[in-house]
């Protein structure tokens, strides 16, 4: 037999993380002799702690679902998003209503194709990851943690890992590669594939919470929108330890900060404890000239009614920082690799993205994967079905995010309209794969042009700079490079 076919592995994958560990379970499963390379040793801390319900479908894939379940992780029912403002008032022309005001939204009003439950999770990620990664090698994947992969060299027939062990280099070869690297986008940084988005300069600054009023929002100016012949939530509901809650005290709550394009996440962790963070932008930090930790707490007294609530609380981690959140990569996959995840491509996280793509890049793109090992043919076009599903999905969340800053209150309306609440759903629950350019996004991005061209419309003071690129031309943003870098 010929160099070729006797390669150490047939995939050797970059990182453990959810996308490495689900490529590594995915790929088991079907029976492939595939080894996950993780960097850092398992648990460890990690920012993305809120699951849409998209999630699940890989979970029963995977036979996981049922180690979600007994991990009794607090189960999201929906989502609000919230402003310190009086109560805005519905109309059927868009026109009449305040962007001041809070909307919900509920995953059980829409049926899911392949999933059968009306919650997804919140999870603590040190536990969720580890759990995950052992699942990979229970079902077969070898997985080694504490290896840092140095570089991927594709000058010969197969592609050679190198790493170091004790100090001394060492590597393996495998049939292909799949970069899970997360942002260190190990392969994009190498290849020279990574875009820099110059829009999303997004900047977080969060922490831990014990005794958090996780209502604490709920002043004399809060008040609860709910869609035009929809019945008032909350109901009741029981988690999986048999507690009754009502149904949005374990929702995800974005609270918005009068800051440009400030906002805070309140994510619960466990019973007591609640994960709160600070979205910025880095100019915002920066200018600042404070500390993070004076900067964190003077955003969040601009939110009176949950500052109060943190003094009440004990903080139980050390602030931390992310930056570096939003790029694209100008190919998603290679001759002989792939990049799935973070590694791939990360937007802002206004919807709590970021697991569920790289979940889905693993369920996608090992489908071609094992596509190519049946048919020995490992050239990028192997490999364009992954590629053109995840770009086709990672746009639509850009675009909707891109109209989000740029006119919140359209978000509010496509909710509050039962014409459109089903549709924006869809999104919200991380259907975004199967089609090129859905209705909703459209008609969200006609009435946002209708706004910036009348002055005299009520919102168009509330159009936001951010994104104000996002209805020119595509080609001239950087983020945008990313979109195109598939399609040559």
């Amino acid at each position: 037999m010929d160099h070729v076919s006797r390669p150490d592995v047939d995939v050797a994958i970059i990182g453990g993380g959810p996308a490495g560990a689900s490529m590594g379970a995915y790929l088991a499963k079907a029976g492939v002799k595939c080894v996950v390379l993780e960097r850092e040793l398992f648990p460890r801390p990690h920012v993305g702690e809120s699951l849409v319900p998209s999630s699940t479908r890989v979970f029963k894939e995977l036979g996981f679902l049922e180690e979600m379940e007994a991990a009794r992780f607090p189960r999201k029912y929906g989502a609000a998003w919230t402003t310190a403002e009086r109560p805005c008032a519905y109309a059927d022309d868009f026109s009449g209503m305040s962007f001041d005001c809070r909307a919900d939204i509920q995953f059980g009003e829409r049926e899911q194709p392949g999933v059968d439950q009306n919650y997804t999770y919140h999870v603590d990620r040190a536990l969720f990851d580890t759990l995950l990664l052992k699942h990979a090698e229970k079902l077969g994947a070898t997985v080694h943690e504490g290896l840092r992969v140095q570089r991927v060299d594709f000058d010969e027939d197969l592609p050679k890992i190198h790493f170091a062990v004790g100090g001394k280099s060492m590597h393996i070869t495998a049939r292909m590669v799949v970069d899970a690297s997360g942002r260190h986008t190990m392969l994009g940084n190498q290849l020279r594939l990574k875009v820099s988005d110059s829009v999303f300069d997004q900047y977080a600054i969060h922490t831990w919470f014990g005794g958090f009023n996780r209502r604490a929002w709920r002043g004399t100016d809060a008040h609860r929108v709910v869609g035009k012949g929809y019945t008032e939530i909350p109901s009741t509901t029981r988690d999986a330890d048999g507690t009754e809650r009502t149904i949005d005290d374990n929702y995800i709550y974005i609270h918005f900060l009068p800051i440009s394009n400030t906002w805070v996440w309140q994510i619960p962790i466990t019973e007591d404890v609640t994960s709160i963070g600070v979205v910025t932008q880095k100019k915002n930090f920066s200018s600042s000239r404070q500390s993070r930790e004076a900067f964190y707490r003077e955003c969040i007294r601009t939110r009176p009614e949950i500052a109060d609530a943190l003094d009440h609380a004990t903080q139980l981690r050390p602030l931390k920082e992310e930056g570096d959140y939003s790029y694209a990569m100008t190919q998603l996959a290679g001759d002989r690799f792939m990049l799935v995840g973070d590694a791939g491509r990360f937007v802002d996280p206004i919807f709590s993205t970021g697991v569920s793509i790289a979940l889905n890049s693993s369920r996608f793109g090992s489908r071609d994967i094992l596509a190519a090992l049946e048919s020995g043919d490992f050239s990028r076009n192997s490999f364009k079905t992954f590629e053109e599903t995840i770009r086709r999905g990672t746009k639509n969340w850009y675009d909707f995010i891109s109209v989000y800053y740029r006119l919140n209150v359209v978000f509010t309306a496509f909710i509050l309209d039962p014409r459109y609440r089903l549709d924006t759903l869809k999104l919200l629950q991380g259907d975004v794969y199967d089609e090129e350019h859905p209705d909703v996004l459209r008609k969200m991005q006609e009435l946002v042009q209708h706004v910036e061209t009348h002055p005299e419309h009520v919102w168009h003071a509330a159009l936001g700079e951010l994104t104000g690129h996002a209805f020119s031309p595509r080609e001239t943003t950087a983020a945008a490079a990313g979109e195109q870098g598939g399609k040559d």
